[in-house]
């Protein structure tokens, strides 16, 4: 199954659409975010996304009361819950300034909804895609309205079961949208390695028959590049241009380097994986007349001598007589004088 997004063609095995996913890494610094913008083109991404909630739209007051302080770690959480939502949420006109600054820059722009509201603002802006997290793959009011739009969806399903998906699938096709594409995902900042379970990727596009993708929250780039040999057609990676930034994401984010990494060998890995066909190149069949090996004469042996084992040997290049031939050379007669080390040629036979 091939979904486009734009002029890329999403499907299983093919190279992977790599999303930087900038989320709420800007800050609230609009200079941060076009700053990440161009770092990620840099990098070789296809896309750059967002995330579209607003204070009152993501986040009860009964969570706010409870939240008013983060003490675990000061760099990742500096005020109460209420006032870091406030300072990096993205307002609504920042959405069209970053909308437009991609466009100038040929990147893909997205953003994650959590609202019907915020829906609604990023299909005013015609986004060529939309994203689903993990927490609402049970949401099907929004999930129906965004599968309204007929444009491509890519879901995560951190944190959900085989059921809840199938239902999240249900809801959108019953849309008339099957322009699906499921992320693995753990839902874990980071997760361990023992809980990522890659193969996942393949259990999901077994079950329901839609490419699969990853969204990723590991630290580094080994997993997510394991996951194209899996058939990822996706990869979204959390994206930084510096770890040290405070805000929730940038530690398990990937900097400039690894994102880079995770661009460029995907695409290595995706061409590398080739066909289930055993295919023996041109190069390499060329390269068996100087690796493989012919029979050789293993002492000096006069015309009329029965080859026998022991006057045969085995050795580099590989133009002559094929080694896997010599039982139907041993006990037949040479017809010419050859000397040790000699190739042994047909023509030498009666």
């Amino acid at each position: 199954m091939t979904i486009k997004i734009k002029n890329f063609e999403i499907k299983d095995y093919n190279t992977p659409y790599v999303i930087a996913e900038i989320g709420a890494n800007h800050n609230g610094d609009m200079n941060l975010a076009r700053e990440m913008i161009i770092s990620a083109i840099k990098c070789g991404a296809h896309a750059v996304k967002f995330q579209s909630w607003t204070p009152s739209s993501l986040i009860s007051a009964e969570e706010y009361k409870k939240n008013q302080k983060y003490n675990d770690n000061p760099k990742k959480h500096w005020g109460s819950l209420e006032e870091m939502v406030t300072r990096y949420y993205l307002k609504e006109e920042q959405h069209a300034e970053l909308k437009e600054f991609c466009h100038q820059h040929n990147i893909d722009f997205c953003s994650t909804p959590f609202s019907i509201k915020e829906a609604d603002l990023l299909k005013s802006l015609d986004v060529p895609f939309y994203k689903i997290a993990s927490m609402d793959v049970n949401n099907l009011r929004l999930l129906k309205h965004v599968a309204s739009f007929n444009k491509p969806i890519l879901i995560s399903t951190g944190m959900a079961k085989l059921g809840e998906i199938e239902t999240a699938i249900e809801t959108m096709v019953s849309e008339g949208n099957n322009q699906i594409i499921l992320l693995h995902c753990i839902s874990i900042y980071p997760p361990l390695n023992k809980d990522i379970n890659l193969n996942n990727i393949i259990s999901l596009r077994q079950n329901f028959g839609f490419p699969v993708g990853f969204s990723d929250h590991s630290i580094g780039y080994s997993i997510p590049l394991a996951s194209v040999a899996l058939g990822a057609c996706v990869i979204e990676k959390h994206f930084t241009t510096d770890k040290n930034l405070p805000g929730w994401d940038h530690e398990i984010s990937a900097d400039p380097m690894e994102l880079e990494i995770i661009c460029r060998e995907s695409i290595n890995i995706q061409e590398s994986m080739g066909s289930f066909k055993r295919i023996i190149s041109d190069a390499e069949m060329e390269k068996r007349k100087k690796f493989r090996r012919s029979i050789v004469i293993s002492k000096d042996l006069l015309a009329g001598t029965i080859l026998k084992d022991a006057d045969l040997d085995f050795k580099r290049p590989g133009t002559g007589i094929s080694p896997d031939l010599a039982n139907s050379i041993i006990g037949r007669k040479l017809k010419v004088d050859l000397k040790s080390d000699e190739l042994l040629k047909l023509s030498d036979l009666e």
